[in-house]
């Protein structure tokens, strides 16, 4: 089964990513305007009747702002735990609030949807409730951890199990230090309930690394506290002193805040 992948935003201003196969597909958050998802998607041939559902992350409005488009008015099943849910709907961003498009994920209880099996599970964070999402197809296997302040034996497990990897790199911690950001926010950034440092990811990866490991995307990036090639080069430092060569051993890329990446097809 040939398997596609596209990140149609993933910044602090919206987030949003496709994983499908030839034939149909689902949606990882919902941060981004509807309308940009349709023409992303079309530029791909790859028509909107065909997304299966949207699965959420947790309930921060730049990963659930166009929500309620796609459950209400497209009747897109939109899968959360119960608590996200909750937070969802009472969240002042979501202008269209679910209802029958609502389904509750239970964490680490897999779900089979179509032929994508599909995982939820803890990752800290400040939202009300918070997951990442592990997903089988095809003998593929994706982890998808956006927004964490650590990492957690639980998300390493499934880090671990992944071959293709999106894992947040957010910020330089020396940029974030410098900037301009007051000292709560900046606080709030660095807890174990904030965002992960080029650092912290980097270094995860380089004393974790397994061969099953293929491609790996950094994601979330902060606009004010970092670049792309910052973090793409920190991770390769990291990995080429343990011996691991991008190019070589991995496949290593830093997700654009705004823009989609290309498609991606694993055979």
């Amino acid at each position: 089964m040939k398997i596609r992948f596209i990140s149609l935003a993933s910044g602090s201003s919206g987030n949003c990513y496709y994983l499908g196969s030839e034939k149909y597909g689902i949606l990882i958050d919902a941060g981004v305007a509807m309308r940009t998802v349709r023409k992303v998607l079309k530029e791909h041939n790859i028509g909107m009747e065909t997304i299966r559902a949207v699965f959420v992350t947790h309930d921060h409005a730049d990963h659930i702002k166009a929500v309620g488009g796609f459950g209400e008015k497209l009747n897109i099943p939109v899968y959360s735990t119960r608590r996200i849910h909750e937070g969802i709907n009472k969240s002042y961003c979501v202008s269209e609030k679910l209802g029958a498009s609502v389904r509750y994920l239970e964490k680490q209880q897999p779900m089979q949807l179509e032929d994508f099996r599909i995982e939820s599970f803890e990752v800290p964070h400040d939202g009300i409730d918070n997951v990442g999402y592990f997903i089988e197809a095809g003998g593929k296997a994706f982890a998808f951890l956006t927004d964490l302040g650590e990492i957690t034996p639980v998300a390493a497990q499934y880090i671990c199990r992944a071959n293709y990897l999106i894992l947040e790199a957010n910020y330089d911690e020396e940029m974030l230090r410098m900037g301009p950001y007051p000292a709560y926010l900046k606080e709030r950034i660095t807890s174990r309930t904030g965002h992960l440092s080029n650092t912290a990811t980097a270094t995860f990866l380089a004393e974790h690394f397994t061969e099953r490991l293929r491609y790996v995307w950094l994601c979330h990036l902060s606009r004010e506290n970092n670049h792309p090639e910052l973090a793409y080069k920190t991770v390769e430092w990291k990995l080429r002193e343990k011996g691991i060569e991008v190019g070589r051993d991995v496949q290593l890329c830093a997700l654009k805040r705004t823009t989609p990446s290309e498609l991606y097809e694993f055979e």
